[in-house]
C-alpha cells in the first residue's frame, strides 16, 4: 500500500458533497463543494488527483462506504476509508465541544481523523460485478417482501371492515389462493354465486389441503356483517385493485428468487477470478437451514469478511458478538445493536432453520435453553457455532457433511 501524502474528508450529501483536503502535517490544502452529478464527481476526482499527483497516495475518509462517490474514487485509484457515524460524532467533539455541526466541519474532522487515527477506519474495496449484482438482487427481494407484507396488511384491514368472516379461514390474508379467490369474487354478493367445483379447482391449483371446498363455500355463503349501502361496493373496488397488486408483487418476488438462485449457481464457464466466490456459495448452501435468500444475503452483505475468512468480523456484522461494558466491579454484557440489520435478520432465520432441520444444532439449542437462556439468546449461540463452522469449511474448501460430525449430545 502506498504511504498516504494527502488526506481528504468528504461529507456526503444528496445534492452536493463538501470536501476538505489536508497534508500529513495537518495543513489545509483546499475546501470545496461539488454537486452530485456526473460532472461534479468527475471534477472532484480530477481535483484530488491533480493536487496529489499520485492517486494511490490519497486517503479519502467518508461515512457512507458505498455509492457513486466511493466507486468513482476507487476507480481513479484512491484509497477510500470508511468511518462509523457514531465514531465521527466522537471525533467531532475535538473541534466543537458545544456540539456545533456543519458540513464543512464534518469534512475537516474526517480528514484529520484519518490522519491521526487511521486504526479507527476500515478500508473500502471495489466490489466485484457478481457481488454487486447479487447485493442489488438480494435487497430487491427483501424490499418486495416488505411491500408484499404491507399490501397483505392493507387487505386484511379491508376484510376486517367489510368481510371479517373470510378471515376465519385466512387470518393474515397473506395467501395467494385467497387473492385468487378475491380476484374472482371481491364481495360477498359475488362470492355467493361461485360454484363448488370452481372453489375446489382453485384450492387444488394452489395445493391447499387444510381446507375443503365445502368449508370455504360455507363461509362465502354464510351471513355477513351489515354495512351502510354503497360501502360494500366501494370496498369491493379497493379489494379488486389490491389483490391485483399482491399478485404482481408475488410474481416479482418469485422472479427475484430465481435471479438469486441463478447468481448463486456456478455457470459452466465460470471465470477463474469468480471460481472462489462460487465455491463459497456452494459451501454456504450446503449448511443446514440455509436457503437461497439467506445465502444471497450473507454473500452480498458480508462479502469482504467471507473473502477474508474473518470469523470475528462476521460475528460483529451479524450481531452475534456480545458487547461488554466493564468499569471497576461492574460488568454488563448485552446484545450488540451496532450491526448490519439484514445480516442480523438472516442469522436469526438461519438459526431457526438449522434448529428445525439439523439434530446437532437442535441439541445445542436445547442445551442453551436448559441453561436458562431465552429463545433469541439461544439462537445467537446457535448462530455463533454456525459461523465458526462456516469459516472452517471455507478455509478447508469442504462442503458440510452431517455424517462426519459426532452424534449430538442430548440436553440433560
Amino acid at each position: 500500500m502506498t504511504p498516504a501524502r494527502l488526506y481528504v474528508g468528504i461529507d456526503w450529501g444528496n445534492a452536493s458533497h463538501r470536501v476538505w483536503m489536508t497534508d500529513r502535517a495537518g495543513e489545509p490544502l483546499g475546501d470545496r463543494t461539488f454537486v452530485h452529478r456526473s460532472e461534479g464527481l468527475a471534477a472532484l476526482a480530477d481535483w484530488i488527483v491533480s493536487v496529489a499527483g499520485d492517486a494511490a497516495a490519497v486517503v479519502v475518509a467518508i461515512e457512507v462506504p458505498r455509492g457513486t462517490v466511493v466507486e468513482t474514487l476507487l476507480e481513479r485509484g484512491c484509497q477510500v476509508w470508511a468511518l462509523n457515524p457514531k465514531q465521527l460524532d466522537r471525533f467531532r467533539d475535538r473541534y466543537a465541544v458545544a456540539g456545533a455541526k456543519d458540513d464543512r466541519r464534518d469534512a475537516r474532522v474526517l480528514a484529520h481523523a484519518a490522519r491521526t487515527d487511521p486504526e479507527a477506519f476500515h478500508p473500502v474495496a471495489a466490489t466485484d460485478p457478481v457481488t454487486a449484482q447479487l447485493r442489488e438482487c438480494s435487497r430487491h427481494d427483501a424490499e418486495l417482501a416488505e411491500d408484499l407484507g404491507r399490501a397483505a396488511n392493507r387487505l386484511r384491514d379491508l376484510l376486517l371492515r367489510g368481510w371479517p368472516e373470510l378471515l376465519v379461514v385466512v387470518p393474515a390474508a397473506n395467501e395467494p389462493w385467497l387473492w385468487a379467490l378475491l380476484a374472482r369474487a371481491p364481495s360477498p354478493d359475488v362470492a355467493r354465486r361461485l360454484r363448488l367445483a370452481s372453489v375446489r379447482a382453485l384450492l387444488r391449483r394452489h395445493h391447499i389441503r387444510r381446507l375443503t371446498a365445502e368449508e370455504v363455500v360455507a363461509v362465502l355463503r354464510g351471513p355477513q356483517v351489515y354495512l351502510v349501502p354503497g360501502t360494500r361496493e366501494g370496498l369491493a373496488l379497493r379489494v379488486r385493485d389490491l389483490v391485483a397488486q399482491l399478485a404482481m408483487l408475488q410474481r416479482q418476488r418469485v422472479h427475484a428468487e430465481r435471479q438469486l438462485a441463478r447468481l448463486l449457481a456456478p455457470p459452466p464457464d465460470v471465470p477463474s477470478q469468480d471460481a472462489r466466490e462460487h465455491r463459497d456459495s456452494e459451501i454456504l448452501q450446503s449448511l443446514p437451514g440455509l436457503g437461497t435468500r439467506i445465502a444471497g444475503t450473507m454473500l452480498a452483505e458480508a462479502a469482504e469478511a467471507l473473502r477474508r475468512r474473518d470469523y470475528h468480523a462476521l460475528r460483529a456484522q451479524t450481531g452475534i458478538a456480545p458487547v461488554t461494558k466493564q468499569s471497576g466491579k461492574s460488568r454488563v454484557v448485552h446484545m450488540r445493536l451496532a450491526c448490519n440489520g439484514r445480516l442480523q435478520h438472516a442469522m436469526y432465520c438461519w438459526g431457526q432453520g438449522a434448529v428445525r432441520l439439523d439434530p446437532h444444532t437442535r441439541a445445542h439449542y436445547a442445551r442453551l435453553r436448559t441453561a436458562g437462556h431465552g429463545h433469541a439468546r439461544a439462537l445467537r449461540g446457535v448462530g455463533d457455532r454456525l459461523l465458526r463452522l462456516l469459516v472452517v469449511l471455507l478455509t478447508t474448501g469442504a462442503r458440510y457433511d452431517a455424517d462426519r460430525r459426532s452424534a449430538p449430545r442430548e440436553a440433560a
